[in-house]
């Protein structure tokens, strides 16, 4: 009978994580399909339409890597599981859709720059890594990144929340802090473009690795130093920044 029970936990909570791991692939299938092949990895467009298309693009990222935590807060109660995740993801997702309004004129910024001279777009590229650098060696990184390592501090104060949006306001916290987290790595797409994929994989595995491996607090000291590095060797190798430098190349961006 114990087994039983054991048994019937281990798949209640697989269900959870699985849930959001199939809506990520979902959001990473879409992104591949709608812009994997646009070949413009500057593309911005209008604000409604980039921040719909930030709001699938950090799902997919991020997702994967909430996934336990957000199945962990479920699990709290013994009852209304479904849509306490549903609440929670929900005010997680939100927050970073409203990060996409910084986020779009972040994109603007760095569209404008990658039609200067290469020389101005190398310097404004150094200065991105230079700062993701510097912050992921920072202790208000490793304070973030614990909250999402360790979500037991996180899980004792959502239980005191109260109201009918209390699920909600949890899952935004808890994407606050996701952010404070992760946001000098989003600051990179402005050196490799909003719509490249290959950077949206790589930063997507940085963030994973960060969160869920036991190394992870190695895993952010890595992306740091190699990030440092990135900011130097930009002004060798300008096609390290390809958004900001016309993928290396001398004269205006074309469209």
């Amino acid at each position: 009978m114990v087994g039983v029970t054991r048994t019937t936990l281990i798949v209640r909570r697989g269900a959870g994580c699985t849930w959001l791991v199939l809506l990520a692939a979902a959001a990473w299938t879409w992104w591949v399909l709608r812009w994997g092949g646009t070949g413009n990895p500057a593309m911005v467009g209008g604000l409604l339409a980039f921040v719909g298309m930030w709001t699938v693009m950090t799902a997919a990222m991020m997702l994967p890597a909430t996934a336990p935590i957000a199945s962990l807060y479920a699990r709290t109660a013994a009852v209304h599981r479904a849509p306490r995740m549903i609440a929670f993801t929900a005010g997680y997702v939100l927050v970073w859709a409203a990060a996409g309004l910084p986020a779009y004129a972040l994109a603007a910024g760095a569209a404008q720059a990658g039609t200067a001279r290469t020389a101005t777009g190398t310097a404004v590229a150094a200065a991105v890594f230079a700062v993701n650098g510097v912050y992921q060696l920072t202790p208000l990184k490793d304070r973030c990144l614990a909250k999402c390592r360790s979500p037991i501090g996180l899980m004792l104060r959502y239980a005191s929340y109260r109201g009918a949006s209390r699920h909600l306001r949890a899952g935004a916290h808890h994407g606050a802090s996701c952010l404070g987290c992760c946001w000098s790595l989003m600051l990179l797409f402005a050196a490799f473009g909003v719509m490249n994929l290959w950077a949206m994989v790589g930063l997507a595995a940085a963030v994973t690795a960060e969160k869920r491996l036991p190394e992870g607090y190695l895993v952010a000291r890595v992306v740091g130093i190699t990030s440092l590095g990135l900011a130097v060797a930009v002004f060798w190798v300008p096609a390290l920044a390809p958004n900001l430098t016309h993928g290396g190349m001398g004269g205006m961006r074309t469209a």
